[in-house]
């Protein structure tokens, strides 16, 4: 029953600020715009609490207290994360496929919100749009929110994380602050049953710039998953299936994607390898 009431105050709460964001899209600057999400996104996750009955703890902030651009690069399991991050930010930039501008208005709003909007394929197309959004938002100091994985995963597992976070690094020349998660046992993926008890969401020591591709990815990757592993709730489970706690899992939608994706960023390699030997 919590479920189901859960999922009608969600649809409808969603539908009533998408219209207010419409019409804020339409008002100059964008203070109004960011407003509106911070409400919506604290009314979730007032309602996540209050309806659902999941209680999410959000710790280490001592660690996006840096002055300054942050990207903040995040586990990905519930259609919740979104929700209890932004909840923790007076205004924070994202990176998002393109797959929601079908919507009516939503490329409109994005656009305001300074969204770095990118084609779910991945490649040279994700590095032009990195590189025309980040010195916007580096000059504005802003926080930007990124899941390296590049889609939902079932609690317990991971994706294989894209390398997109590692271009959004190193032109933003600024810490990554990793961020672990064990929501997914509470809302797992875009799941209709949702499952009470307590979550943590926790920021975790940031990554210094100036790393090379390979160790960085390794290293943001062992510190997202092995504090996201270490955070499950073996005496509540939820939706956590214990057979599945470490293992990385891929659809065939993501694979074809990725494979896609490697493609183009091997000959974006080597077309930069060469372009630096001439």
């Amino acid at each position: 029953m919590r479920s189901t009431i859960f999922n009608i105050f969600f649809a409808l709460t969603t539908l009533l600020y998408a219209i207010v964001a419409v019409i804020f899209s339409l008002v100059p600057g964008r203070a109004l715009m960011m407003a509106s999400l911070r409400r919506y996104t604290k009314v979730m996750v007032w309602a996540m609490r209050n309806i659902a009955g999941i209680k999410v703890n959000v710790t280490g902030h001592e660690h996006v207290t840096h002055d300054g651009p942050i990207i903040i690069a995040s586990k990905h399991q519930s259609y919740g994360d979104g929700f209890v991050i932004f909840s923790q930010f007076d205004d924070l930039s994202f990176v998002t496929g393109d797959h929601i501008t079908k919507f009516l208005f939503v490329k409109r709003i994005l656009a305001k919100m300074n969204a770095v909007v990118i084609d779910n394929c991945g490649g040279s197309k994700v590095r032009e749009k990195f590189q025309q959004t980040s010195q916007i938002v580096r000059e504005q100091g802003r926080r930007i929110l990124i899941f390296p994985e590049g889609h939902l995963s079932e609690i317990g597992t991971h994706h294989r994380y894209r390398k997109g976070v590692y271009h959004l690094y190193k032109d933003f020349d600024c810490p990554v602050v990793p961020v672990a998660s064990n929501l997914g046992q509470r809302w797992n993926q875009n799941d209709w049953t949702k499952h009470q008890g307590e979550a943590t969401m926790e920021f975790l020591e940031p990554i210094p710039p100036g790393m090379e591709k390979e160790a960085f990815m390794a290293l943001l990757q062992e510190r997202i998953e092995s504090r996201s592993i270490e955070l499950l709730d073996m005496d509540n489970l939820g939706a956590l299936n214990p057979d599945n706690i470490g293992k990385q899992k891929e659809n065939h939608v993501a694979k074809a994607k990725r494979e896609a994706r490697e493609i183009e960023e091997r000959e974006l390699e080597e077309r930069e390898a060469k372009e630096g030997a001439a």
